[in-house]
């Protein structure tokens, strides 16, 4: 599969199954080549993607990223093997590890050594057996990596790394690591608005989801931000990790990203109105490919 260059991240928990599939068959309109499905505790991402695919003709599906503590090995095996085949070959997974308190508070499951319970994982999903009819290509394979570590393990035992709520600084990082030939598929979170205190404002209800969960703190200090800009939400924070302005702005960080390594940036448009379940399709548009 060709994963493209230009995608879109988003959340479908607020939105019913019929709209999901509209605004994925807008997407595919305008010209993203891939929308990627997040996982915490709404809609399975996995079914979700089918039904995306069903509803489309050229759109990539992603998970982005799928817990691994949600299902064992062979399943997830299965899950790539069938969706890749459904659709013939428009299906990208990413999986990852999660978090502590996620895993443990939420789904009341033990929080393993974040690579060595990768490792593992990729390692039985790569003998799990699977005997029904498939696409003669191998489904690619994706993990959320953030730290060096994670990333090597990308590099060595996937097609490549997604990494979630970063920068530019780190996709240099990653790609420094990951060297020529691994995908390196970056999330970047965009604002179409140029008032600095209003985009700042629209960022924060956004990172505040994010900016206590042990994985994204650790990240983002190796990226130089300080505790006090992780906890207070600073301008700083949200600058390195948000797109805001007019369109050439975010056109200016997209690029960014791809002179710093990224092959593809999946945007999450934050919704000026406030709503964050809600897509902007404003910026969407202003941000399409077709545009």
């Amino acid at each position: 599969m060709d994963v493209g260059k230009l995608g879109v991240w988003y959340f479908f928990d607020e939105v019913s199954s019929a709209d999901a599939a509209n605004s994925a068959k807008r997407l595919e309109s305008l010209g993203y080549s891939t929308l990627w499905l997040p996982e915490t505790v709404g809609k399975n991402p996995y079914v979700l993607a089918s039904w995306l695919l069903a509803n489309t003709s050229k759109l990539n599906l992603a998970t982005g990223i799928a817990n691994i503590y949600h299902r064992e090995p062979t399943v997830s095996r299965a899950l790539q093997y069938t969706l890749a085949e459904q659709s013939g070959d428009r299906f990208l997974m990413a999986i990852g590890v999660s978090h502590k308190p996620l895993v443990e508070g939420v789904r009341k499951l033990e929080y393993g050594p974040p690579v060595t319970t990768m490792r593992n994982y990729l390692e039985q999903m790569g003998t799990a057996p699977y005997r029904a009819v498939r696409e003669e290509a191998e489904p690619k394979t994706l993990i959320a990596a953030l730290g060096p570590k994670m990333i090597e393990l990308a590099k060595t035992h996937t097609e490549g790394a997604h990494p979630y709520f970063t920068g530019p600084s780190h996709t240099k990082m990653a790609r420094e690591i990951l060297g020529e030939g691994p995908l390196l598929c970056v999330e970047q979170k965009v604002i179409l608005e140029t008032d600095p205190t209003k985009a700042r404002e629209l960022a924060r209800p956004v990172a505040k989801i994010y900016n206590r969960l042990p994985n994204y703190r650790n990240n983002w200090l190796r990226m130089g931000l300080t505790e006090d800009d992780i906890d207070n939400l600073s301008d700083r924070f949200i600058d390195e990790t948000f797109a805001w302005g007019d369109v050439d702005a975010v056109r200016a960080r997209i690029k960014e990203h791809m002179d710093a390594g990224a092959d593809h940036v999946c945007i999450q448009p934050i919704n000026t109105n406030g709503n964050i379940g809600e897509l902007d399709w404003a910026c969407l548009e202003a941000l399409s490919p077709n545009a």
